[in-house]
């Protein structure tokens, strides 16, 4: 069968080959519970005691809601739109904003992937020392050959890899559960006290100033929010695509928050801080001993791996299907014999095996990792919070609503966007630098397909802003070459 035939067929195959409702909802909590809950703990510890934890958590949680039911009700007001998170920068604001949004979107989930294979090695390097901290060279040959596994289960089939992630979401979660319910069996009402507000135990800072030392953090646990916006075109129901959002985040926050409380309950704040990563695992196994450290370590193992398989599937669509579009180059687009966008796979897997490599020479590549995933992550975020908001003020798409349905939208809109904004302020110059020096080179495939389809490469707003990234990369490169910024 010819990729056009594979295409053709997966159009019109019936309801009964789509994605149901349940295993949407799969998709997104298996995209956001990934590496990131199980390190929790200690990101907390450094920063804050419970109620700052609460704090960063109620701000968190109401941020991303609002940002989840931006994706929900652009699946309502513009069902046409059915591509992709991207495709709300490029309908609000243009081609090159929705190349941004794409792009910033699949190299978001490049660091990710090359995080989570960092992670994995990082645990058994406490089996294992010659993993060190996931940064050695064995580390990077395992990572690899993982990368190129991964690659090939998924060049199978997407929707085979996603009934996978499905059952492996199950199995992860059991085990969170299970450390959740044993630290509060164990909870010490004299050590969550000390904890409450950590101040005894050094200058954490301001409270302001613990909860936005968290804000990363949070951010990064929550990526995959958009994972239903992302296959919405293999929905049974477009309805479903906004039930799974808001389902996924809402049981997803509740696992993040019992979590990080539990840890509170059984170890002082300094201690958690002084966690080996994954921290959960050294708590886990203070509580119960040493068969602890193996469970929840074979636990990270199962959840990194099926968080792996999701955002591979999600890097491939995210450029396949602007390619379809004629917004990335045409190699792009092309798939194989099972319906699988493959060079865009292949192009995915060989951008993780460079990162692995860079890992080598990096100081701190989890959370270098980890910080540069959430960054890149905020750039599609914001540019689809703006869309919403746009919508809003304008009236499009609101002809036949109430007033008040329209007015409740745009404030929820307009919250998101808020948040995003001041996620950007919290990840820093530095992050912000370090993404435009991805952007601004990548945006050679912008040139190329429009070049391709024969079209003006920039209107005068679009060269602005590319110029305007183009001077952050410039200053980007000054800066790490003068060392006033580090990786």
């Amino acid at each position: 069968m010819s990729s056009t035939e594979a295409a053709s067929a997966r159009q019109t195959e019936d309801s009964s080959g789509k994605m149901s409702l349940p295993t949407l909802t799969a998709m997104v909590v298996g995209g956001m519970v990934g590496a990131g809950v199980f390190s929790l703990p200690a990101r907390f510890g450094v920063a804050t005691g419970i109620l700052g934890s609460l704090i960063a958590w109620a701000i968190a949680g109401a941020g991303m809601l609002m940002l989840a039911f931006v994706f929900q009700n652009l699946a309502i007001r513009k069902p046409d739109l059915d591509s992709g998170v991207f495709i709300y920068a490029k309908a609000g604001f243009g081609d090159y904003a929705g190349f941004n949004s794409a792009i910033g979107f699949w190299a978001s989930a490049i660091a990710g992937n090359t995080f989570y294979w960092v992670f994995i090695t990082a645990t058994l390097g406490a089996f294992f020392p010659a993993f060190g901290d996931g940064d050695t060279v064995l580390a990077a040959a395992v990572g690899s050959a993982g990368v190129w596994l991964f690659h090939t289960l998924i060049a199978q089939g997407v929707r085979d890899a996603a009934v996978i992630n499905r059952i492996v979401t199950v199995f992860k979660i059991l085990p969170i559960l299970v450390f959740v319910v044993v630290l509060f069996a164990s909870f010490d009402s004299g050590v969550f006290a000390d904890n409450w507000t950590a101040y005894g135990y050094g200058d954490l800072g301001n409270l302001n100033e613990q909860v936005r030392s968290t804000m990363i953090i949070t951010t990064f646990v929550f990526l995959g929010i958009e994972g239903a916006s992302v296959y919405s075109r293999y929905a049974k129901k477009r309805s479903d695509v906004g039930k799974a959002t808001v389902l996924g985040f809402l049981s997803v926050l509740s696992i993040f928050a019992l979590v990080t409380l539990s840890s509170y309950s059984v170890m002082p704040q300094p201690d958690i801080a002084g966690t080996r990563q994954p921290s959960m695992v050294g708590l886990f196994e203070h509580v119960v001993g040493d068969w602890g450290e193996w469970f929840i370590s074979a636990a990270v193992i199962i959840s990194v791996l099926g968080a792996y398989l999701a955002w591979t599937l999600m890097a491939a669509e995210v450029m396949f299907i602007p390619a379809r579009n004629e917004d990335f180059p045409a190699f792009l687009g092309r798939e194989n014999e099972n319906g699988t966008p493959i060079t865009a796979l292949v192009v995915s897997s060989l951008a993780v095996q460079g990162l692995l490599a860079a890992t080598l020479i990096l100081t701190d590549a989890l959370n270098f990792m980890l910080d540069l995933c959430t960054s890149l992550a905020l750039i599609p975020y914001l540019l689809a919070a703006a869309y919403a908001l746009k919508l809003g003020l304008t009236g499009e798409a609101y002809e036949d609503v109430t007033s008040g349905v329209r007015r409740r939208e745009t404030i929820i809109a307009g919250v998101a966007t808020a948040y995003t904004l001041f996620l950007f302020d919290a990840a820093g110059l530095k992050f912000l630098l370090l993404c435009t020096i991805i952007l601004a080179p990548l945006t050679l495939l912008y040139v190329k397909a429009r070049s391709e389809q024969g079209r003006r490469i920039f209107s005068p707003t679009e060269l602005a802003l590319f110029v305007v990234i183009l001077a952050g990369a410039v200053f980007g490169v000054f800066g790490l070459w003068s060392g006033s910024i580090t990786i």
